[in-house]
């Protein structure tokens, strides 16, 4: 079968019944379409590019050819990113029982500040995050990455050096990313759990079937992000730092639509979502990329082979692996007026799925689309962090995780070995999407097996 990060060969399965039923079958929440999306995404590009899907009696509309969703993302005034993806479920229980308990826990209102407004608002938000991932501030965490790099990989060679395999999830793909993102928001090491914990709640209900009670498991979490996260923000008041949350503590933001009108500051509430933002876009999504990396490599011995003879492929390594294993699978939009995609006509209010995964795989643009092969033509030309006013903020650190991790798996190892390839499961969810544990048996470099 074709090599397309999916290493459970549900991709024959998926294949038999496209090839008996079409999409008739195809449901977003379907945890064994999820296993492997791919086959139906291809199915809907050749069909006419645009799906539409029953979600909760609801129409979702995909939207998976790389043009048309490039297209509809630098198109923010016709497909707004003014989505509420909750209200799918019509769950109006849910809506007050999870008010009830914010008014009762006392947690902070939820506003949207970058990932559910618009420009020219979603610009002025997005321009005082910025501030934490220049090129410069980036390029500073290089020694740490490459040194936390260094040492988990140190703990696999050791953990794995008698044959027992280790979860290269738990151990490596979730540490990594999550210091790496604290250290940016300046949060002390005893309260990594924490913060792994509540970066899981906040995307807990993106995508997924849950119930009411999972949710408001997840609400509980978030508040108790909130209140730790005000607390660090009031005491900058009087002991500043050199860090974002004092940065964000001293921005004025222009809430007039006519800029440089009405300079204020940003309440507590909107610096909250802010960083909420910032803690997920900053761990969630790079997890699942090195997990399904890690997977890729072991699964194209030729390609790990180049990788350990030239560490510096692992630039190469890095970018294919975003676009064969995007960990955003799509965003949502909502159509602000009746728009044509292709020969689809959308009605206004449309509620839109932009499909990156789709995208990243579109025969038009590459060769072979669903072949795993670094330094192709076109590579970075993949949608997976997006495209126009919402393209990832946080891009540039994710790549930099990816390449240094790519780069040291080559220095310090000699062989990866997978060994639940036959019982690996994808994380359920159709938005976020990545291996839920990934065994591994490694042996390092100049026969430093015991670690």
């Amino acid at each position: 079968m074709p090599s397309n990060a999916n290493t459970n060969n549900s991709d024959d399965v998926i294949g038999e019944t496209i090839n008996d039923g079409g999409l008739e079958g195809f449901n977003l929440f379907d945890p064994e379409v999820q296993q492997c999306p791919h086959a139906y995404y291809a199915e809907m590009q050749k069909e006419s590019g645009v799906f539409e899907a029953d979600v909760f009696g609801t129409p979702i509309y995909l939207v998976t050819r790389y043009e048309d969703v490039a297209a509809c993302a630098m198109n923010p005034e016709t497909f707004s990113s003014r989505f509420d993806a909750g209200s799918m479920e019509g769950n109006s229980e849910y809506g007050r029982r999870s008010q009830e308990l914010y008014d009762t826990e006392g947690g902070y209102e939820r506003i949207g500040t970058m990932l559910t407004v618009d420009p020219p608002e979603h610009t002025r938000y997005r321009r005082l995050v910025s501030q934490a991932f220049t090129p410069k501030a980036i390029a500073q965490l290089e020694p740490t990455i490459r040194e936390l790099t260094g040492e988990l990989i140190d703990q696999l060679i050791s953990s794995t050096s008698q044959g027992t395999p280790v979860d290269f999830v738990e151990a490596f793909a979730v540490p990594l990313p999550v210091a790496v993102i604290a250290k940016a928001l300046n949060v002390p090491d005893d309260r990594l759990a924490d913060f792994k914990r509540w970066s899981d709640a906040s995307v807990a209900g993106i995508g997924t079937n849950i119930s009411i009670e999972e949710r408001l498991a997840a609400d509980r979490e978030i508040i108790q992000f909130q209140k730790y996260f005000a607390a660090q923000l009031e005491s900058r008041r009087d002991k500043p730092e050199d860090d974002l949350l004092t940065a964000l503590l001293n921005a004025t933001i222009d809430k007039d639509a006519n800029e440089g009108t009405d300079s204020t500051p940003l309440e507590i509430a909107e610096m909250l979502s802010m960083i909420q933002q910032l803690l997920v876009a900053g761990n969630q999504t790079t997890t699942h990329l090195l997990g399904e990396m890690l997977l890729l490599l072991e699964e194209h011995p030729e390609e790990w082979k180049h990788l350990t003879s030239d560490p510096k492929y692992g630039s190469y390594v890095a970018d294919e692996a975003l676009r064969l294993a995007a960990p955003t699978q799509g965003m949502f939009r909502v159509a602000t007026e009746e728009t044509q995609i292709g020969s689809t006509t959308l009605p206004a209010g449309a509620r839109v799925v932009l499909v990156y995964a789709a995208a990243n795989r579109d025969p038009e643009v590459w060769n072979n689309p669903d072949e795993f092969q670094p330094a192709r033509e076109a590579q970075a030309k993949h949608l997976s962090f997006g495209k126009g006013p919402h393209y990832c903020v946080g891009a540039g650190l994710a790549r930099l995780e990816a390449r240094i991790v790519a780069e040291e798996l080559g220095k310090r190892l000699s062989a990866i070995s997978v060994t639940n390839r036959s019982e690996l499961r994808y994380l359920p969810g159709f938005v976020l999407r990545g291996p839920e544990r990934v065994e591994v048996v490694v042996s390092g470099k100049g026969g430093m097996n015991d670690g």
